[in-house]
């Protein structure tokens, strides 16, 4: 038996909170760091913490630069080719403006060992999405970026993994200012076709992009559970999104699971012996500045545990990396055989999203996500990350193990012991991350 009565777990298959607060954010879409869309969703959500009888809610505020994309262009002279669509090409946020011309060389997924193969001095690249099944963790957008920038090339040219006209999106920068090489989503169908033309080693093609930044606000929202201690456990999500689609799978889901998660845990509030903080940051798509401002603010020592939801709820299939904190994984474990579900625990580091700048400094951390489908992203930062790909019962599932884990890392029975920083950082580079 778990922590939550049956009572409680009932309610999870028939509540409709973590739908209609899904709906409501993709409602607010786009929800670009810093842009009203942003904003509205921040109010709904503290408006819903506030419905859940959360104490302390707030809104933290703060200033960015906010990214405004315009058009970029891709030709290849030499086939009187130009693309030019939505469709087709789309700047990366955080790309510079700016137009440089080169030959197109194809590197794969963008690999090290990909980019050791060949010369890409002055060149455009093209970089597949996704990670080879060859490779032992999944490898980021960002980490192909920074590779491209050291071996020399020009342009980066990053393309979807996906059929259907499906341009990815995604930070390549590093805050203000912007990165160091003009960066594009391509299509995979424009994608493979530079890829034909460059397979003779000659064909050269140009790229321009239009982008720019200008003063805005992002913020964090914010309340808690339980009694009223200095020691929190957080449980987070990212409200932002980015431009091009409603962000339904990344982040609405994370955040309905968050709301969802904070009602089944009011229901044994009293059971609760440490503080829950929920928090949803802003930012998060433009390099985690909400989570990273969360974390230089608030006194670490305090912070018990950090659950991060994040890339969840495309299927039911929940796994969780736990950056190798036992107490974490015996809690999804615990949860796991309370309710006999299965729950996929890896002691892995993932540096890409709201936990790590508190798992870099020794808090225990994890991110909590779902696996099964077609690949890690699934329709994020393309166009088609829209409610209708998701499915409500699989939410529902979800929050189950969740709530369950949180309340048994909440519980006071099991340590959550903090590491030295140095420790994590050398567990991350002994996972091949640049930290």
């Amino acid at each position: 038996m778990g922590r939550l009565p049956d009572s409680t777990v009932g309610t999870a298959q028939t509540d409709p909170i973590s739908w209609e607060t899904l709906t409501a954010l993709v409602d607010c879409a786009p929800r670009m760091a810093g842009s009203a869309g942003e904003r509205a969703a921040m109010d709904e959500l503290a408006e819903r913490f506030r419905a859940l009888g959360a104490r302390d809610v707030s809104v933290d505020s703060f200033e960015i630069a906010a990214w405004e994309r315009g058009e970029s262009t891709l030709s290849v002279p030499e086939r009187s080719a130009e693309y030019d669509g939505d469709h087709q090409v789309i700047g990366l946020p955080g790309t510079p403006s700016g137009t440089v011309s080169g030959r197109v060389v194809d590197v794969g997924h963008g690999t090290p060992a990909e980019f050791d193969e060949q010369s890409v001095e002055g060149a455009l690249v093209i970089v597949a999405g996704g990670t080879p099944e060859s490779y032992d963790r999944w490898f980021h957008r960002r980490e192909k970026y920074e590779l491209a920038v050291e071996r020399g090339a020009d342009g980066f040219l990053f393309q979807s993994r996906r059929d259907g006209c499906l341009p990815p999106t995604g930070d390549i920068g590093d805050g203000d200012p912007p990165g160091e090489i003009p960066g594009v989503g391509i299509s995979r169908e424009v994608g493979r076709r530079l890829a034909r033309y460059a397979s003779d080693g000659t064909t050269e093609a140009e790229l321009t992009v239009d982008c720019g930044t200008e003063p805005g606000t992002s913020g964090n929202v914010s309340a808690r559970l339980g009694p009223d201690t200095d020691r929190e456990l957080w449980l987070t999500a990212h409200h932002d999104a980015h431009d091009i689609a409603d962000g339904a799978l990344d982040n609405g889901c994370g955040c309905a699971l968050v709301t969802e998660v904070a009602r089944l845990l009011a229901t044994v509030e009293d059971d609760l012996e440490t503080a829950v903080r929920l928090t949803t940051f802003g930012a998060e798509e433009v390099g985690l500045l909400g989570s990273t401002r969360a974390a230089e603010e608030h006194a670490l020592s305090e912070i018990t545990a950090v659950l991060n939801l994040d890339g969840i709820g495309s299927t039911r299939n929940l796994a969780v990396d736990t950056h190798g904190f036992p107490a974490i994984a015996e809690a999804f474990e615990q949860a796991a055989d309370s309710h006999d579900v299965p729950v996929e625990i890896r002691e892995r580091v993932n540096t890409h999203s709201d936990h790590w700048p508190f798992a870099r400094e020794g808090v225990p951390a994890a991110m909590a996500y779902s696996t099964g489908g077609s690949d890690r992203r699934g329709w994020g930062h393309t166009h088609g990350d829209t409610l209708d790909k998701l499915d409500s019962r699989d939410l529902r599932a979800l929050a189950v193990p969740i709530a369950e884990a949180v309340l048994e890392l909440a519980s006071g029975e099991r340590s959550t012991e903090r590491v030295s920083p140095d420790t994590v950082l050398e567990r991350a580079r002994e996972e091949g991350y640049d930290v």
